[in-house]
């Protein structure tokens, strides 16, 4: 009867002991500086904030953009009657070839034989990621890269996962706010034999920093004598310098100078199909036999990630560089933004070297290009700046070009002089 009695009352025990949860052994992982920004500037409710850390264009309101020649491609869409079938693995083949003729020119030698191998992916950062993974199963030579130093934040740990080994060279000098050439060069002399090397191909993210078109051509030099691999990405095509030929020079330049290159595509900024996801990845092959033996293989590395990709954002790239009065309308507006972004550069230097007198040197806001800007600011002065001023930036002083318009300029211009001489 005991025995019983305790076979009984043993589950009671049990049950009142909190179970211990299959995650509980989980870290809280450190939070996105970024969002961290976005959720500080929400919580402001003074009437003078300004969100500069968010990497998306605003217009001269401070509002999200949608470009005519999007909403003119939506209306196309709509009105075709498409239907929501899968795409194949590598993605909508109309969108894929344009693709390709934006970044590597219309009288590219690799795409008119045929040798690019591209695939649709889910905007610049899974173009990355696929590339990576292919690099790290295929590429023969090494199984390190090497990333700019900064460079965007989220290429470190996208390629790490991918399986490469990331390493780094110099890029940015602080002491002059603008690129270390010198050290740039010493670094991929010095690099192992077939590295592989990241490289943005235009409009520097974090930076705004970019190698002149005689410093890409030194580059290539270095890069064919040490037989590396150049992976670049571009993120920013038409949008840094308002030309979508000019902005693709690095990339053509060394196609040009046979180089075989990776290249990462996106249509996040150049078309403000931010949450379209709408990209592509590509490689230049020796010929068509090989180019189909590569799409192969990125049909493997594409198909356990996510099957096949989004369909409506590819429909809308393609629309517009398909159809020749809508892609004219497109470059316009593409200009447009890039406009405003380089008139924001040539106010702000005005005010602060020469209405403000701010102390220092401050033509590299104007010399940098994109939608990015180093400011040259320390991490006490970005503090500053949003403790009491209510600016909001990420702590090295990084700042989005594109939060700033005629109605806030002046005002974060003032605050930056008196953060630098102390007195905010």
């Amino acid at each position: 009867m005991l025995a019983i009695n305790a076979a009984r009352r043993a589950p009671a025990v049990l049950r009142s002991a909190a179970p211990l949860s299959t995650w509980s052994a989980v870290p809280a992982g450190p939070p996105d500086p970024i969002l961290g920004i976005s959720e500080a500037f929400k919580a402001d409710k003074d009437p003078r904030r300004i969100n500069l850390g968010v990497g998306a264009y605003r217009d001269e309101n401070g509002k999200p953009y949608v470009l005519n020649a999007v909403k003119k491609a939506e209306e196309m869409i709509t009105a075709a009657k498409l239907d929501k079938e899968y795409l194949p693995i590598t993605g909508l083949p109309g969108f894929t070839n344009n693709a390709a003729k934006l970044a590597y020119g219309a009288d590219s030698v690799p795409r008119n034989q045929n040798a690019i191998a591209v695939t649709q992916s889910i905007s610049g950062t899974g173009a990355l990621r696929i590339g990576g993974a292919f690099l790290a199963r295929h590429y023969p030579h090494s199984k390190t890269i090497y990333v700019p130093t900064p460079t965007w934040g989220n290429h470190i740990p996208l390629f790490k996962d991918s399986g490469l080994e990331v390493k780094y060279y110099r890029y940015f000098d602080k002491k002059t706010v603008g690129l270390d050439f010198e050290g740039l060069k010493e670094d991929l002399q010095n690099a192992p034999e077939g590295a592989i090397v990241l490289l943005h191909a235009c409009a520097h993210n974090p930076t705004g920093v970019d190698p002149t078109q005689s410093q890409w051509k030194d580059i290539s030099d270095i890069i064919a004598e040490k037989k590396l691999f150049p992976f670049f990405d571009m993120a920013y095509q038409g949008f840094a310098s308002g030309s979508t030929d000019r902005d693709a020079f690095a990339v053509r330049y060394f196609v040009s100078q046979g180089h075989q290159i990776a290249l990462s595509q996106s249509f996040a900024k150049n078309m403000g199909l931010y949450g379209e996801r709408v990209g592509a990845f590509s490689l230049t092959t020796a010929s068509e036999e090989e180019k189909q033996r590569v799409d192969s293989q990125l049909k493997i590395v594409v198909r356990p990630m996510y099957s096949n990709p989004p369909l409506h954002g590819a429909h809308i790239a393609n629309t517009i560089l398909s159809n020749p009065e809508l892609y004219q309308e497109w470059e316009g507006e593409v200009k447009g933004m890039a406009d405003r972004i380089i008139n924001m550069r040539e106010r702000l230097y005005e005010l602060l070297s020469k209405d403000l007198q701010t102390p220092g040197e401050w033509s590299h806001v104007k010399s940098q290009i994109g939608m990015f800007s180093f400011t040259g600011l320390n991490t006490e002065q970005c503090k500053t700046l949003a403790e009491k001023a209510h600016i909001y930036m990420t702590m090295d002083g990084r700042i989005s070009m594109a939060g700033l318009n005629g109605r806030n300029i002046e005002y974060f211009a003032q605050s930056v002089d008196a953060a630098v001489r102390g007195n905010l």
